[in-house]
């Protein structure tokens, strides 16, 4: 079987998408391509001026989707539902593509969660749920959240939100992620069961050089750091175009429930296929208790 890429995405005229942190790195790429085969894109971006800055430059390489830039910070609740209230229309597919990675001292949203934890999972958990009735108006409704390898690194605590108390950069980011994977499953199992025609996948990149890894709100947060980090990662890493490739094949083509990665070293690069799931992640009992204690930390509930 021949490599999967994004030339192979289906013609997407007519559907309309909506793309998290898609300003820079793999959403970037996600983003241009879903318009480069027909889509009409929703840039939602913590940064609207750097949002549109992408949006014009994918505008500049003549795509037929429209693309346009919506502000979305997915460490506020309030920023959250500030987006959907004003969102109208049907909606064909959600990708929760944003995130904050591995900053160095424990830090806190405006609503009291771990930053990671409140950014990364329930920013997204919240936006899916109350997006929801825009996705149930489309014909074939598609949501797919990118989860990260460092999913391994998360346990069976990851209900708790990552409290302050023993805060470890790289275990709090992993559960964080874990977080995303256990949510994706759990929202396919639900749809399946409620008899929605929704399907949920995830996905994650491998390793990718983006800015992901020089982000003030991440290692970046101390600069020699970031700046090192990053510089390793350009010239370890494969670009933010072959890390969007398994993201693509999820948000377009993957079976429902599935997860899809890289499938060479380590699940760090290569072509897309089956990404593996550790242990936690295909624990159907942690996946119930996180998506209930979702809802009572956000105060949202899905209707499937």
């Amino acid at each position: 079987m021949s490599r999967w890429t994004p030339d192979q995405m289906p013609d997407l005229t007519g559907r309309r998408a909506l793309v998290t942190g898609a300003n820079s790195g793999i959403g970037l790429v996600e983003a241009r391509e879903l318009a480069r085969h027909g889509a009409d894109v929703v840039m939602a971006v913590r940064n609207t001026v750097s949002g549109e800055e992408g949006a014009r430059r994918i505008r500049a390489i003549g795509v037929p989707g429209t693309v346009t830039v919506e502000e979305l910070d997915l460490a506020s609740q309030a920023s959250v539902h500030a987006l959907a209230d004003r969102f109208e229309g049907p909606l064909d597919l959600l990708v929760n593509n944003a995130g904050v990675m591995t900053p160095p001292r424990y830090r806190q949203t405006p609503d009291g969660f771990e930053l990671q934890f409140g950014t990364n999972h329930l920013g997204h958990f919240a936006l899916t749920g109350l997006l929801l009735p825009h996705l149930l108006q489309a014909a074939a409704p598609r949501v797919t959240t990118v989860s990260s390898i460092a999913h391994h690194a998360g346990d069976g605590t990851v209900c708790e939100g990552n409290p302050r108390e023993g805060y470890d950069p790289q275990t709090s980011y992993g559960r964080s992620k874990l977080a995303n994977l256990l949510f994706a499953t759990e929202l396919q199992r639900r749809a399946a069961a409620a008899g929605s025609k929704l399907t949920s996948t995830a996905a994650h990149p491998g390793v990718s050089a983006t800015n992901l890894v020089a982000s003030k709100d991440g290692m970046g947060a101390i600069p020699v750091v970031g700046t090192i980090a990053q510089w390793g990662v350009r010239l370890a890493f494969p670009g933010p175009d072959k890390g969007a490739e398994a993201v693509l094949f999820a948000a377009t083509t993957a079976q429902p429930g599935s997860y899809s990665g890289p499938t060479g070293f380590r699940e760090t690069r290569g072509a897309v296929g089956e990404a593996r799931r550790s242990q936690w992640a295909r624990d159907e009992t942690l996946a119930s208790l996180l998506w209930e204690r979702s809802e009572e930390l956000t105060g949202v509930r899905f209707v499937l």
